[in-house]
């Protein structure tokens, strides 16, 4: 997978701002969080390019992964779920296997962003250095995984065709 520019920028942002101290934090947040969003951004963007060349049946087999549950506070959850369960019945085992791996890979990712996220919103409200460095490093860790995953899912094409 080629590597975005938004977000080895981050990268190489969050790596410097390990030696930050906490006033620096503070000063360069909105700088910061700024150029995060943008790599996350990025990330999302190159994803849903990715799978939009999945074959039907794969995008049909992951969706079935990500279907609402039958939930009476939605009343079209239900008519949903049943019209993906239609849908991806004659889905392969291999299909389904690759997208569960995708699936996989996509919520490790995402619970990566949000822990970074959450670390840094602790370091911010105690006012915390070490917490925003950890917070760096946990997002540098979080970059690698979302690569991962758009890898897994680019790899997913060889399989759904």
């Amino acid at each position: 997978m080629q590597r975005l520019a938004a977000v080895e920028e981050a990268k190489v942002l969050f790596t410097i701002a390990k030696d930050w101290s906490i006033l620096k934090w503070l000063t360069e947040k909105k700088r910061v969080r700024a150029i995060a969003d943008k790599a996350t951004a990025a990330l999302d963007e190159r994803k849903r390019q990715v799978k939009l060349t999945w074959s039907e049946s794969l995008r049909n087999a992951y969706a079935e992964l990500t279907a609402p549950t039958d939930d009476s506070a939605d009343p079209f959850a239900a008519a949903e779920l049943e019209f993906l369960r239609h849908q991806s019945g004659s889905i392969p085992e291999v299909v389904r296997q690759t997208a569960r791996r995708v699936k996989d890979a996509d919520d490790a990712a995402e619970k990566a962003r949000l822990t970074a996220e959450k670390t840094f919103d602790d370091a911010e409200r105690r006012l915390s250095a070490s917490l925003a460095r950890r917070g760096a490093e946990e997002a540098i860790q979080s970059y690698e995984l979302r690569y991962k995953a758009i890898a897994e899912a680019e790899a997913a094409n060889d399989v759904g065709q």
